[in-house]
């Protein structure tokens, strides 16, 4: 480590013996970071009171640089200094800052004394955190070698921050709370944005601090948010000392990252299937730490309840089923015999197959938007939303969000459309099959296959009788005229395109009685066309990986089961020729960002599927390392995100988003390799929050945010539905119940429930999709094309499944009901087991066993 001389805050970390000169700090530009108001690892903020008055004042170390007294460093302490200096000349507090070594642990610690004559309250207290995630001026390899990304777990005394290397390969490291230091708040910093490094902006997101109180925030700025913790202060009496700090621990892989937090004994919940948690579907949390549980509470009263289980293999571990009541936001909080408080923060859902029968009727009512006199050429079409106001975003600045294309304007459609393939109801077809045929096909699509940047468009002499908003500021760059909208190179708003009429084509051909505009062949022609035109020369960032484009991947296999051998040598070749083009680069992740965190699903799956492992490998750890596991709803599976509600959201700022849709994508990945690697229980683990996320987009009328807003004055949904289709696309592909048997936890279901272990594992599937299950310990991966999986019943011993079908989802009001169960199956797993098949005959199509109904429902048993 490195001090700055005269502030003695941190200018160098670096591991030891770290040949590649990686260091978590950026001192490569600190130069350009010395000003007034930049805060350094080592500055702190406050808020005081003398006890009894209302008004708080303020002290903060970066706000006015001066030197800072240095102490007499003796003992296990490296550098002290009293940092009166840079605080206010009535400040009711003194501040001692001490950087120690402790038993080989870096450690940095504020002694806070009241300097007056009265009792203190300090209502905030706040260590501000600098890490190097600065992208500005940095080529792609320099930002991948040199730089981090950090989260925190905001869980009181057992929260922690983690620090992630860019390449996911590097050992992480770990911020924990010294003695009482909790980690009850997560305050973004502000800082001068017009400085050459651009903070808050896309290539440096900017810093957060570890608020160990945050009550005098939560009485101001914060008045109108619910907090993730209770608000906290904390009184001295005259010349009271009281010490805060934080320790820096390696963790040797960001896998192993609670294997550390426990070494360095601090309190450790792992949930299953996480922290979202459809209301039909009881959770487990599984709690590890030196000191017993002595309570757990709940806020709001009533929201969970909790009973303890024996599913714990080791008596390290304690067990808890936590069952879901209240819908919404929730926070479980653990206190432990020897004090140390833990809080764990849960969202809960209507049951998952509510939510998206909420989210189809919603799309295709509320958001549905039919005027035919609309210049623009959008009717019928399932639009934008603005759920502040109620009403269809008609008009924006950003031409996209109005205009049907790019990731904001197509997001209602897109969702729409591929949730017909999740969960198809015949009056919601009736629409989706309209609006294809009648506007994304000739209006969104030009009849070549090329397709448009937006429909919509600000120029007043081609409208005359369109009335656009005065109150819009409209001479802003993404205002664009007519030319500008219907430019047709941005690859990205090809694969919408294909999503939907891939999503019809499985309607059609799994479920024919619902479709009737067009047949199968043409819906899956249309997609095919379009994969033809996206990638004949003339389209920018085709060879970047595009966002859901494992679509396509699965398109390639519905030609193959389908016998069509053209279109799938053509869409083949396409992909093979992307993918020779990334298996060249280092860091094949490229967007229309510097940084980006969409193109590594895409990489990953053609990666994988033209066998170049260490491409898939390199996508595969560049995910790991910007989305964690933590316990938090918001954080769990969270694909670092935060600049697109700039181009997206209704409030627009440079910030951490909550599952916006790098949740849902980059689940993918993971979760696919966990079927190949099927004891990679992180995987699983992160993979699942990450599909969960969508989930809790939605809101109880079936209106869903494009991400929720993670700044504590905010802590809400944005209003508008912007891009949530993307994220809902990855939930779509991948959402299922997988089976396994854990080590620690023994027979788990995420996304659905055991029922009982012996003498077989019997689990009711209860995802919102009802149409996968993946059985871990043989690598079976069963999905259907039509109909709904009720239970599956295995038998470890034997290697059989039985399965228990149904023509639909039950309970769901308007689902459309499969003719007849279309299985397929498939053992992901390098295991040499080979692929279970019914032990019955049965008819086969397409790759899928045909299961005829009988009485309304269907089981059938499977096996090696």
């Amino acid at each position: 480590m490195q001090l700055v001389k005269d502030s003695q805050t941190l200018y160098s970390l670096k591991t030891k013996g770290n040949g590649s000169g990686f260091d978590f700090i950026p001192s490569d530009v600190m130069l350009q970071r010395q000003s007034n108001g930049n805060y350094h690892l080592g500055d702190l903020t406050f808020r005081a009171r003398i006890v009894g008055s209302s008004a708080w004042t303020s002290g903060d170390t970066a706000a006015e640089r001066r030197v800072v007294k240095p102490l007499n460093a003796t003992g296990h302490t490296l550098a002290a200094a009293e940092l009166s200096s840079t605080l206010p000349s009535d400040s009711l507090l003194d501040i001692t800052r001490r950087w120690v070594l402790s038993d080989d642990e870096l450690q940095l610690l504020f002694d806070v004394t009241n300097s007056q004559e009265q009792a203190v309250e300090i209502g905030a207290l706040g260590a501000p955190l600098e890490f190097n995630n600065i992208f500005t001026g940095r080529t792609a390899t320099q930002t991948n070698n040199l730089c981090s990304l950090f989260d925190p777990y905001i869980g009181q005394d057992a929260g922690y921050v983690q620090v992630t290397p860019l390449l996911g390969t590097l050992p992480p490291l770990l911020v924990l709370p010294v003695g009482k230091s909790p980690l009850e708040g997560w305050r973004f910093l502000p800082e001068d944005t017009s400085t050459p490094l651009a903070y808050q902006s896309q290539t440096f997101e900017g810093l957060y601090e570890w608020q160990f109180h945050t009550l005098a925030y939560a009485e101001n700025e914060w008045r109108n948010a619910t907090p993730w913790n209770a608000p906290s202060s904390a009184i001295l009496q005259p010349r009271e000392t009281q010490t805060y700090g934080l320790r820096f621990v390696l963790a040797p892989s960001i896998r192993e990252i609670e294997d550390a937090l426990q070494a360095a004994k601090r309190p450790v919940a792992v949930g299953v299937p996480g922290y979202i948690l459809p209301s039909d579907q009881p959770g487990k949390l599984f709690l590890s730490f030196s000191s017993a549980v002595k309570s757990l509470g709940v806020s709001p009263v009533g929201a969970l309840s909790w009973t303890e289980n024996k599913d714990a293999k080791s008596p390290s571990w304690v067990g808890y089923t936590i069952t879901p009541h209240t819908w919404g936001r929730s926070r479980l909080t653990i206190t432990y015999v020897d004090g140390t408080v833990q809080t764990v923060h849960y969202y809960v859902t209507k049951p998952a197959v509510q939510v998206l029968a909420d989210l189809g009727n919603f799309l295709t009512t509320e958001s549905w938007f039919d005027d035919p006199s609309d210049p623009f050429h959008r009717s019928p079409s399932v639009i934008s939303y603005d759920r502040e106001v109620n009403a269809a975003v008609k008009d924006d600045a950003r031409a996209w969000i109005p205009g049907l294309s790019d990731e904001a304007g197509a997001g209602s459609w897109l969702a729409a459309s591929v949730k017909q393939f999740a969960q198809p109801a015949a009056a919601e077809v009736v629409k989706i099959e309209e609006f294809i045929n009648r506007t994304l096909w000739g209006s969104v699509q030009n009849f070549d296959g090329s397709v448009k940047k937006s429909v919509y468009f600000y120029q007043p002499d081609l409208v005359p009788n369109y009335t656009y908003p005065s109150s819009i500021d409209w001479s802003q760059w993404w205002s664009w005229n007519q030319s500008s909208s219907y430019l047709t190179n941005r690859a990205y708003d090809y694969v919408h395109v294909i999503a939907a009429y891939w999503s019809l084509y499985r309607v059609a051909r799994n479920y024919p009685d619902v479709v009737k505009t067009h047949s199968w062949q043409w819906y899956i022609n249309q997609a095919v066309m379009t994969v033809a035109t996206m990638t004949d020369g003339s389209v920018d960032y085709v060879d970047d990986g595009l966002m859901e484009e494992t679509v396509i991947r699965y398109l390639l296999d519905d030609l193959q089961r389908e016998g069509l051998i053209a279109n799938a040598t053509l869409v083949e070749s396409r992909m093979r020729s992307r993918e020779n083009v990334w298996a060249g680069e280092r860091f094949p992740f490229g967007s229309e960002m510097a940084w980006d965190s969409t193109g590594q699903e895409g990489v990953y799956a053609w990666a994988t599927y033209f066998n170049d492992t260490a491409t898939a490998m390199n996508a595969l750890n560049s995910i790991i390392a910007y989305q964690p596991t933590v316990p938090h709803w918001g954080y769990n599976g969270n694909a670092r995100r935060y600049w697109d509600n700039i181009y997206g959201g209704k409030l627009q700022r440079i910030e951490r988003q909550i599952h916006h849709y790098g949740s849902g994508l980059n689940a993918i990945p993971l979760i696919s390799q966990f079927r190949t690697t099927p004891t990679d229980y992180y995987l699983l683990r992160v993979g699942f929050g990450g599909l969960s996320g969508p989930l809790s987009n939605v809101d109880q009328g079936g209106f869903a945010s494009a991400s929720f807003h993670s700044f504590e004055d905010t802590l809400k949904w944005d209003a508008y539905s912007g891009d949530y289709g993307p994220n809902f696309v990855g939930h779509a592909l991948e959402m299922g119940t997988y089976i396994i048997d854990h080590p620690d936890f023994g027979w788990q279901a995420f996304g659905g429930s055991v029922v009982t272990t012996a003498p077989t594992v019997k689990v009711q599937t209860l995802d919102s999709l009802r149409r996968r299950v993946f059985i871990a310990p043989i690598g079976a991966w069963l999905t259907l094309d039509a109909g709904a999986f009720e239970a599956v019943d295995f038998d470890p011993t034997k290697k059989t499944v039985t399965l228990s079908i149904l023509p639909a989802a039950p309970g769901i009001n308007g689902a459309a009901r499969a003719p007849a169960a279309r299985l397929v199956i498939a053992n992901t797993a390098d295991n040499g087991l080979g692929v279970l098949k019914p032990t019955v005959h049965l008819a086969q199509e397409a790759g899928a066993w045909i299961i005829p109904f009988e009485n309304g429902a269907a089981s059938v048993t499977v096996s090696l």
